[in-house]
C-alpha cells in the first residue's frame, strides 16, 4: 500500500495487513512496544520486528482498522496444521473498545474457518480488553479461560530452601533433554485444563513443538537457557520435571514453563525447579520476573503467592472448535 493512508467515510475501515507496509504500522507498534513496557516490563520490539518485516513482504495474515487515516488497530493471526492461531491484537488506547476488537475478530475468524483443514483456533491474547464471550464473533464455537499475568519483584521474593519429599536432582537445560521434556509436558497436563487451551500439551509430539517455538521464536521473550532446568528421579533417572526461562527484558525474566510429572506432584520438586530458575535469573542481575498461569489452577497460584508473585494483569484465552 501507498504510504499515504486514505480515511474511510463512516467508521473504521477494515483492511488486510497484506496491502500495508512497516511503514504504515510504525504508529501502532511503537505505542504497542511501549503499553508491553509500562504494563508488564516486557520488551515487545522483537515480535514488532518480525511483524514489521512479515508485513513488508506482505507475508502477514490478518487485518488493521483505519481511522482518520491511522491504523487504530491490528491483528494477525497463522494456521498450523490443523489449528489456526492469533498471534496479536492489539487497539490503540484512544480507540480501544470491544467494538473494534470485535471487528478485528470476526473477518479473520470467518478466513481461518475457511480453511478446510482448520478445525480449531487458539488466542491468548494480553492486551486485549475484557471482552464478554457473548461479545465475541461466533460466541456458540467459543471456550473462554481466564488467565493471570503475575510478577515477582526479586528484592521481595520469598525464597527458603527447598524440601523435597522425593530424592531427585537438576541439572542445567540442555538441547537433548527436548524429547524426554516433550514427555513430560504430555503426562503433566493430561485432563488439565490447560491442555484445553493450548492442544500442543495433549502429546509428546505437540509438546515438541511447543519446546521449539519456545527456544527458537521471541513471543515468549528470549530463551535463556542459564535459568533453565530440569529435574530428574534419583531412582530410576528419568525426568520428572522441567523449569525453562527466559529474558523479556533487560532486567526482566520470565517462566516459559513449569511442570512436573504427576508422580512427583506434591513432592516439592516444582518449588525446587522454580526456585532454581529464579535464583539464577536474579544472580543474572534481573529485577523481576513474571510468568502467566490458569486462573482456576488455585494449587499454582498459591505456590507463585508464597514465593510472592502478585496479578498484575488479568487476560482470557479463547478457544474456538466445533465448526
Amino acid at each position: 500500500m501507498a504510504a499515504r493512508l486514505n480515511p474511510a467515510p463512516f467508521g473504521p475501515e477494515i483492511l488486510d495487513l497484506r496491502r500495508l507496509s512497516a511503514r504504515d504500522m510504525e504508529p501502532i507498534l511503537a505505542e504497542e512496544i511501549a503499553s508491553w513496557q509500562q504494563e508488564l516490563s516486557w520488551d515487545f520490539s522483537k515480535s514488532a520486528d518480525l511483524v514489521r518485516r512479515f508485513v513488508d513482504l506482505r507475508a502477514l495474515n490478518g487485518f488493521a482498522l483505519l481511522e482518520d487515516g491511522e491504523i487504530s488497530g491490528y491483528l494477525y493471526y497463522v494456521l498450523e496444521d490443523h489449528k489456526g492461531l492469533i498471534g496479536d491484537l492489539y487497539v490503540r488506547e484512544g480507540w480501544r473498545t470491544p467494538e473494534r476488537e470485535r471487528s478485528l475478530l470476526a473477518p479473520a475468524l470467518e478466513a481461518i474457518v475457511a480453511c478446510p483443514s482448520v478445525s480449531r483456533i487458539e488466542s491468548q491474547l494480553m492486551m486485549m480488553g475484557q471482552i464478554t464471550v457473548r461479545a465475541l464473533p461466533r460466541p456458540e464455537w467459543v471456550s473462554s479461560f481466564g488467565r493471570n499475568f503475575m510478577r515477582l519483584d526479586l528484592s521481595r521474593a520469598s525464597l527458603g530452601e527447598a524440601r523435597v519429599r522425593r530424592q531427585i536432582y537438576i541439572e542445567k537445560w540442555s538441547d537433548h533433554y527436548h524429547d524426554a521434556g516433550a514427555q513430560v509436558i504430555a503426562e503433566a497436563y493430561t485432563g488439565h485444563i490447560d491442555s484445553r487451551i493450548n492442544d500442543q500439551y495433549r502429546t509428546a509430539i505437540g509438546a515438541r513443538k511447543f519446546l521449539y517455538n519456545i527456544v527458537q521464536y521471541p513471543g515468549c521473550g528470549t530463551f535463556y537457557r542459564p535459568a533453565s532446568f530440569a529435574a530428574f528421579d534419583a531412582a530410576t533417572g528419568r525426568m520428572c520435571g522441567i523449569s525453562l526461562a527466559s529474558l523479556v527484558a533487560t532486567e526482566s525474566g520470565h517462566i516459559t514453563q513449569i511442570c512436573v510429572s504427576p508422580g512427583a506432584r506434591g513432592t516439592g520438586a516444582g518449588y525446587a525447579l522454580l526456585r532454581q530458575s529464579i535464583l539464577t535469573m536474579r544472580q543474572m542481575g534481573c529485577r523481576t520476573v513474571s510468568l502467566t498461569v490458569t486462573a482456576s489452577n488455585h494449587d499454582a497460584i498459591r505456590l507463585y503467592e508464597r514465593v510472592g508473585f502478585e496479578v498484575i494483569r488479568r487476560f482470557s484465552a479463547f478457544v474456538w472448535e466445533g465448526f
